[in-house]
C-alpha cells in the first residue's frame, strides 16, 4: 500500500471542504426540556480577518451554558494561513481573534487551530500548528479565566522531529491547566512518521513523547495519534492508526493511568474484522479512569469499510465489534464511526456515516449507543 493511502486510511474518511464567512449556532434549552437551535452567524469578527476568502470552524468545545470555545483557520494577507479562536460569554459570542503569539512562530504562513478542549468556563486550550523554516510545528495555546495567552511549540517536538514536521491533532483536557494532546510528527526523507502525545501538569507541559510501544507497532512507517481523552487528571487514552510490516493499516488504543503513559497495542479483534488491511481509530472517549470507548472503521475481505467499536473497562481494551445494525444499513460498502462520547462507563453513544445504494450512491449518518 502506498504512503499516501495508509495516511489517508489513518485518517478515516475525509471531506473536503471550501468555506467563505463561517458560522457558529448554538442551543438553548426548551421549557419543555428538549434543546431549540438558535441561528447560525456568521463568526463574529471573522470576515475582517479573512482577506484571502477562506476559513473554517474546526473544532468547538462548551465547558458550560452559554460558554464555549471555537477554533479554526482563516486565510490573511498574502493568502498566509492563520490560527484563530472566538469564545462565548454568557450566550454570547465576541470577536475571533488570531491565536496570540502565531505572528511569531508561523514564519512559514500556515497555521490553523484544529481541537479545543474546555474543562470549565474561560479555562480552555487549542492546538494545531504553525509553518516554520523547518516544516510545519504543533502548538498549544492556553485561555485562563478568560484570557488567552501566548502559543508555545509543543515542548519536545522539535527534538522528536529533527528537521521535520509535527501537528497537534486532538485535546483533552480534564481539569483547568490538566489537558493532554496528541498528534504525529514526521522526518524528512522518507523516514518514519509517528505519533506523539503530550501532557499538561498544572499549567506546565512536559515533553511530547512518541507513544510508548507504536514504534514496535509502526514497522511501516506511518503513525498517527486521532484523538485523546482525560477523565481526570493523569489518566487518559489515545487512539489512532499505523502501519504493519505488511505494509496494512491498524488501529492502536494507549492509555495513560497515574500520569504514566502504558503500551501503545493493536486494537483487540479488530485484525479478524480487518481482512481488507485498512483499518483506523479515530475518536476515543473516556468517562473515567480506565473506563473509555472509542470507534473508527476497517476494510472487510469484501472490500466494503464497515464501522466499529471498542470498549475499554477496568483498565482493560475489549474485543472491538462491528457496529451492530450498520452492514444492513451499508449495502453500499462505505461506513465508519466518526465521533464517541461516554456520559457514564456504561452509557455511550457512536455517530458516524454509511452508503446507501438506491439507483445511485447516497451517504447518510447513523447513530448508536450503550
Amino acid at each position: 500500500m502506498s504512503r499516501a493511502r495508509i495516511m489517508m486510511a489513518l485518517a478515516g474518511a475525509a471531506a473536503a471542504w471550501c468555506a467563505g464567512p463561517l458560522a457558529v449556532v448554538h442551543a438553548a434549552q426548551a421549557a419543555a426540556g428538549g434543546a431549540v437551535w438558535g441561528k447560525a452567524i456568521e463568526v463574529p469578527g471573522l470576515g475582517a480577518l479573512n482577506a484571502g476568502g477562506t476559513a473554517l470552524v474546526v473544532s468547538v468545545s462548551c465547558a458550560s451554558a452559554g460558554s464555549c470555545t471555537a477554533g479554526g483557520y482563516y486565510q490573511g494577507g498574502h493568502h498566509h494561513g492563520q490560527a484563530f479562536v472566538v469564545s462565548q460569554r454568557r450566550g454570547r459570542w465576541g470577536s475571533a481573534i488570531r491565536v496570540p503569539g502565531t505572528v511569531t512562530l508561523n514564519t512559514g504562513g500556515s497555521a490553523g487551530v484544529n481541537a479545543v478542549s474546555c474543562a470549565s468556563a474561560g479555562n480552555c486550550v487549542a492546538g494545531g500548528y504553525y509553518g516554520s523554516r523547518l516544516g510545519t510545528r504543533g502548538f498549544v495555546v492556553s485561555e485562563l479565566s478568560g484570557r488567552w495567552g501566548r502559543a508555545i511549540a509543543v515542548p519536545g517536538l522539535a527534538t522528536l522531529t529533527v528537521g521535520g514536521w509535527s501537528e497537534v491533532i486532538s485535546v483533552s483536557c480534564a481539569l483547568r491547566r490538566y489537558c493532554a494532546v496528541g498528534g504525529h510528527y514526521g522526518y524528512q526523507r522518507q523516514k518514519p512518521v509517528q505519533g506523539f502525545v503530550a501532557t499538561e501538569q498544572n499549567g506546565v507541559w512536559g515533553q511530547a513523547i512518541e507513544v510508548p510501544g507504536l514504534g514496535a507497532l509502526n514497522r511501516g512507517g506511518v503513525a498517527g495519534v486521532r484523538s485523546v481523552s482525560c477523565a481526570s487528571a493523569g489518566n487518559c487514552a489515545a487512539v489512532g492508526g499505523y502501519a504493519d510490516s505488511h505494509g496494512h493499516a491498524q488501529g492502536f488504543v494507549a492509555s495513560e493511568q497515574h500520569g504514566v503513559w502504558g503500551q501503545a497495542i493493536k486494537v483487540p479483534g479488530l485484525s479478524a474484522l480487518n481482512t481488507g488491511g485498512v483499518a483506523g481509530v479515530v475518536s476515543v472517549s473516556c468517562a473515567s479512569a480506565g473506563n473509555c470507548a472509542a470507534g473508527g472503521r476497517y476494510l472487510d475481505g469484501h472490500g466494503h469499510a464497515q464501522g466499529f467499536v471498542v470498549s475499554e473497562r477496568h483498565g482493560v481494551w475489549h474485543q472491538a465489534i462491528k457496529v451492530p445494525g450498520l452492514g444492513a444499513l451499508n449495502t453500499g460498502g462505505d461506513a465508519g464511526v466518526r465521533s464517541v462520547s461516554c456520559a457514564s462507563p456504561w452509557t455511550c453513544a457512536a455517530g458516524g456515516y454509511y452508503a446507501k445504494r438506491s439507483g445511485q450512491l447516497h451517504y447518510q449518518g447513523f447513530v448508536t449507543g450503550s
